[in-house]
């Protein structure tokens, strides 16, 4: 009970305090009708989106916002030298009273005043829970321990946590050695499930990069379809489809996900995918799983039938991110995969090397991939699930730039420009801006890099290698996405 009352009291403070921009997108996938049986937002949640309290600002999508140029890093101790027993007695402290809910005022002021920078990491962490004025002394804490004033960010008015953390990453500042630990302790005391994944210690993930997205963990059962207690991004499982003429409910112009096994298409209409965020399906007499990062613009296919796994890996939603990019686990052994990659990062997968094989999946509008797969199928108007879900549950809100934090962007395109995914089989990533290279094929042109050439498909692109003929698979994502996962990626130019 202690858990549940510590649980609850962590979401007010968050759905009170946080910026209407972290709130939208981080309880967006349950829409605002609380009768839908997949209804993610709290009822603290919706007020604090209608409102943007403690000073917040919703950002305006139609206004992109410049990329900002941090300053250089702070010396920091490296990353296996062990903390100053202040600091640590400090963060003790500080544990001990957030169990309580609350937070230590005097272990975060001492925690500034120990002069390791390494320790903004776990000061990061707070902010994300705690605003109004013990917001205003964490961050009082980090100026101190970096030499920084966030302020000179104009991030950092629509959200001190955000541009707080954007700095951390882009100076790839070290954490301590007991970091994962210190978190972890943090975050189960928000959601208890989160456990196998925080007290893993031979875990391949990046603790620092790790957030929270503003919902729970989906931890409902393959086939589930009410709603998650507490609130989560449902994934939806074995879903109802139609043939293309019982999707003409879907518009033309309107985006889906298409894919293909052998002689079987299925078009997943972007409005549901932005719901669910994640299915478990058959399609061609195989299995796949395929999560939608909203986030990053980005749609993958992964068959989970081949995984080589001792049991069938079933795709869930975790609630936490990485660079702004949600992290999915296996619910039947509770292992973290890399969602970008499909590889197993924590639990028993990743001890058995388990990588996931993609699927290309093709973003088209729904017009032209029906006409160019006649017999495909479409997910049902209702999900099966007689549910209904808004052409445009978003409202454009990922058009002005990340609002999770990245650090910095790989400035040769814009952030949040579309290109096509594509890794050669030595691993040597590619990247083909999407809007160009449908131009260049749309005239005749070709598009061509590293070996690779797309091809069209509906109005969206496929990947052939250039030697064999053969499909290569590949994703839709944001610039900023592809590129972070993907530093040394080569860019196609014309």
């Amino acid at each position: 009970m202690r858990q549940r009352s510590l649980r609850t009291r962590l979401v007010t403070v968050t759905a009170a305090a946080v910026t209407g921009a972290v709130l939208v997108a981080a309880c967006s996938s349950g829409g605002n009708d609380p009768t839908n049986s997949g209804s993610t937002i709290s009822p603290a949640a919706e007020s604090a989106v209608e409102s943007a309290v403690d000073g917040g600002s919703v950002v305006d999508p139609a206004t992109p916002r410049t990329r900002f140029r941090f300053p250089p890093a702070p010396t920091a101790p490296p990353a296996d030298k062990q903390s100053a027993p202040e600091a640590l007695d400090n963060i003790a402290a500080i544990r001990q009273l957030i169990i309580a809910g609350e937070m230590d005022v005097a272990g975060v002021r001492g925690l500034g005043e120990t002069g390791d920078a390494r320790h903004a990491w776990y000061l990061s962490d707070l902010l994300r829970f705690f605003r109004g004025d013990d917001g205003v002394i964490i961050v009082d804490a980090f100026e101190q321990l970096t030499g920084v004033d966030i302020s000179n960010d104009p991030e950092s008015e629509i959200s001190p946590w955000l541009s707080l953390t954007n700095h951390l990453i882009a100076w790839d500042t070290p954490a301590y050695p007991s970091y994962q630990r210190d978190k972890g302790a943090i975050f189960t005391q928000l959601e208890p499930a989160w456990e196998p994944f925080f007290s893993d210690v031979d875990a391949d993930i990046d603790w620092r990069v790790l957030s929270w997205g503003g919902v729970f963990i989906d931890d409902r059962e393959l086939g589930d379809s009410e709603s998650c207690s507490g609130g989560c991004i449902p994934s939806l499982d074995d879903f109802a489809t139609t043939d293309a003429a019982g999707g003409d409910w879907y518009p033309d112009d309107r985006i889906v996900f298409g894919l293909v096994e052998g002689d079987a298409a299925l078009a997943f209409p972007k409005n549901i995918a932005e719901i669910h965020e994640m299915f478990n399906f058959t399609l061609g007499k195989r299995r796949f799983g395929l999560p939608y990062c909203t986030l990053c613009g980005s749609a993958q296919a992964y068959y989970t039938d081949n995984s080589g796994a001792d049991e069938q890996p079933v795709l869930r939603t975790s609630g936490l991110l990485s660079r702004s990019n949600k992290v999915m686990y296996d619910l039947v052994t509770r292992s973290v995969f890399d969602t970008f990659t499909g590889r197993a990062v924590s639990g028993v997968l990743q001890v058995q090397g388990i990588q996931l094989e993609e699927v290309t999946v093709v973003r088209s509008t729904w017009g032209k991939w029906k006409a160019g797969h006649p017999n495909t199928q479409i997910v049902a108007e209702d999900g099966g699930i007689g549910r209904s879900y808004d052409l445009d549950p978003l409202a454009g809100r990922d058009e002005a730039g990340p609002i999770f934090p990245i650090g910095d962007a790989d400035r040769r395109l814009d952030v949040q420009e579309l290109v096509v995914g594509v890794l050669q089989a030595d691993g040597t990533p590619l990247a083909f801006p999407s809007t160009q290279a449908s131009s260049i094929l749309a005239t005749g042109g070709t598009v061509s890099l590293g070996g690779v050439s797309l091809v069209e498909s509906g109005d969206g692109l496929r990947a052939l290698d250039d030697a064999t003929g053969d499909e290569i698979p590949a994703h839709e994502a944001f610039w900023f996405a592809w590129s972070q996962f993907h530093p040394t990626t080569q860019l196609f130019e014309r």
